[in-house]
């Protein structure tokens, strides 16, 4: 198979390379060629899609998948897909569940309302910008485009930094404040398992839109946070904490303490998508330990969470050791 990534050099980018170039797959990325790096082997083709004439270089260019992780302008999304029109057979874009219009609600399936979103627009939030890509792809691909609307994505490589940040956590050891309760469900997919599935639907050119994350309740906050002291074999002690005192602290969930979102949340239904029309289509997710244990590995041989690639900085991510502190004391 012929693969092109437009991207390639970030999170899920460079584990979609990685999956396939282990599948022997002929891989070209398309960047500007400003950050990371790419598998020996991959060729790679220069040029910002957001520049006049950025595109030329995918001139003449076959393929049978296109995989896009384009979170920008919308117009610039369509600008690709209508290049590669007559170039590549199937396009996958990966998209959002931040798409929907209401994210705090349960069960939200691929029907559900999305935000209002221009396919020409330059310009939006976050969930514009995606939104308005799958409208631009879709315009231009139509049933030979699926649309992967992924939840949160964990798993080695991650340049956000949610999960390192428990396991860097873990590692200092101590009382560590746990965000209860630890039955909790949590919804992930693990980024190597995300790019797996999309390139089997790509080479058997599935077609539609899918939330591409694993199963509600795949694992909680106990069992993850377990994981990660297990995996850095420190001497760290969870204090389980009732999220009511936490909130009152002004802890802020998903970004003080990451991953956690408490029940009532507002945007508690990001870990809470209706998946059967992915898991219907071969969508797996392997153990929370699994991912915990590889993103252990990657960390320490990294050395630190890697910048975004060709993206702005989410900004700081983690609880400060002096507010965990206070919060631990008697």
């Amino acid at each position: 198979m012929r693969l092109l990534v437009l991207g390639g050099t970030g999170f899920v980018g460079g584990a979609t390379v990685t999956e396939a170039v282990r599948r022997g797959w002929s891989v070209t990325v398309f960047n500007r060629g400003l950050h990371g790096a790419v598998p020996s082997g991959v060729h790679r083709l220069r040029g910002d899609r957001t520049a006049p004439d950025g595109l030329a270089a995918l001139a003449g260019g076959e393929w049978d998948v296109a995989v896009d992780t384009w979170d920008g302008a919308p117009r610039a999304a369509r600008a690709a897909a209508r290049v590669l029109a007559d170039a590549v057979n199937h396009y996958v874009y990966v998209s959002s569940g931040s798409v929907y219009t209401d994210p705090a609600t349960p069960g939200l399936h691929e029907d559900s309302p999305v935000v209002e979103a221009d396919a020409d627009s330059v310009d939006g939030d976050y969930s514009q910008l995606k939104a308005g890509a799958e409208r631009a792809v879709r315009e231009v691909y139509g049933q030979r485009a699926l649309i992967a609307r992924a939840g949160l994505i964990l798993g080695p490589g991650e340049d956000i930094g949610r999960l390192p940040w428990w396991l860097r956590r873990m590692e200092r050891g101590g009382d560590v404040l746990a965000p209860g309760p630890a039955d909790l469900p949590v919804q992930y997919v693990d980024v190597r398992d995300l790019a797996g599935w999309m390139l089997d639907a790509g080479a058997r050119r599935l077609g539609g839109t899918f939330n591409a994350v694993g199963r509600p309740g795949q694992t909680t906050m106990g069992e993850l946070l377990d994981a990660c002291v297990a995996a850095t074999g420190a001497d760290a002690r969870l204090r389980w904490t009732d999220p009511a005192s936490i909130l009152a602290a002004g802890v802020q969930p998903w970004s003080d303490l990451p991953i956690w979102l408490p029940r009532g949340h507002p945007y508690r239904g990001l870990l809470e998508r209706d998946v059967t029309r992915a898991l219907a289509a071969g969508l797996t997710c392997r153990p929370v330990t699994e991912t915990v244990d590889d993103t252990w590995r990657w960390l320490r041989d990294v050395g630190a969470v890697p910048p975004r690639a060709g993206r702005p900085d989410r900004g700081s991510i983690g609880l400060d050791p002096a507010r965990e502190a206070a919060l631990l004391a008697p």
